[in-house]
């Protein structure tokens, strides 16, 4: 008789335990949507990734195109927001260097969120010599002038294009979760369901996916979110001052390093590009601070909820 029910209780298992998480989800959706800020930042977002990847479709200029009856004149129905000193039509390179930046900080919060949540969990569910030598990494990596290493070498590794640029914008910016996650993982790895996970015999890089990444998922989340913003913010630095996307191609940083010279004289080869850059960033940390406040209520004064802390 037990051989018999032993199926329908492991589904009810299941289905008790997906129950709690998916009750979550829509208690944290709730709670995000309740909030005015992160809402108005999630709009923002979607319209600006609309943009970017619909803008060169909804225009005949291509970001290189030039037009040579059309130098430095301000937007028009026949170019939006204008040209440059070339004949290029601003529009057209703002939705191109938009979608560039997008996509860098998307490729280098993944791939930091990742990497930092592998060697934090590493690190704090192993101890000993494994969590000293993790460490060990992070702190010299932290005492490294990033900024000046990665403008040293991003010049010599132009022939792999932006993606090489998103690797090095990757490795320098992981180490400060990384420690987060350690610090929650040794929180963790006592807890009742990790040690029972290995007195079962489960193995430890197993434990560490199923059972401790699942539990500092809501940290990374709102830590990915922002990182994006603080990785478009790197990579407009750098390309800025040349370190980054390569001519021909363009990003935020290019268009604002090239606009530069002319905001006062010719506004709009400047003020588009900067002001989407403002825009990206503003939304980017209301999306960050409404999921903090609608995963944990408690942190950060609990601004989700309507009329705030008391």
């Amino acid at each position: 008789m037990t051989t018999t029910t032993t199926p329908a209780v492991l589904v009810d298992a299941e289905a008790v335990a997906e129950r709690p998480a998916a009750s979550r989800a829509r208690v944290v959706a709730r709670r995000f949507v309740r909030n005015k800020g992160a809402l108005t930042g999630a709009v923002v977002l979607v319209a600006l990734f609309l943009m970017a990847f619909a803008g060169p479709y909804v225009t005949h200029w291509s970001y290189d195109a030039i037009d040579y009856t059309a130098l430095r004149q301000p937007p028009s129905a026949r170019h939006w927001f204008g040209t440059n000193g070339i004949g290029q039509d601003v529009f057209a390179q703002t939705v191109r260097g938009l979608q560039k930046s997008l996509l860098i900080g998307l490729l280098v919060a993944l791939f930091s969120t990742v990497l930092a949540s592998l060697v934090g969990a590493c690190a704090g569910y192993f101890g000993g010599w494994t969590d000293r030598l993790l460490m060990f990494a992070v702190d010299l990596l932290l005492v490294f002038p990033s900024f000046l290493i990665i403008a040293i070498i991003s010049p010599r590794l132009r022939s792999g294009g932006w993606l090489a640029f998103v690797g090095l914008l990757a490795v320098f910016g992981w180490m400060i979760t990384a420690r987060v996650v350690r610090s929650m993982t040794i929180s963790l790895r006592e807890r009742e369901f990790v040690r029972a996970a290995r007195y079962m015999g489960v193995g430890p890089f197993r434990v560490i996916l199923r059972h401790v990444l699942p539990n500092v998922a809501s940290f990374l989340i709102i830590d990915a979110t922002i990182a994006v913003g603080g990785a478009v913010m790197s990579e407009t630095a750098l390309s800025y001052f040349g370190f980054g996307v390569q001519p021909p191609d363009v990003s935020l940083g290019t268009l604002i390093a090239d606009g530069t010279p002319s905001a006062v004289t010719y506004p709009w080869m400047f003020f588009f590009a900067a002001g989407l850059l403002v825009l990206f960033v503003l939304a980017v940390n209301l999306v960050g601070d409404g999921l903090r406040d609608a995963i944990d209520p408690t942190a950060g004064g609990g601004r989700g909820r309507k009329g705030g802390r008391r």
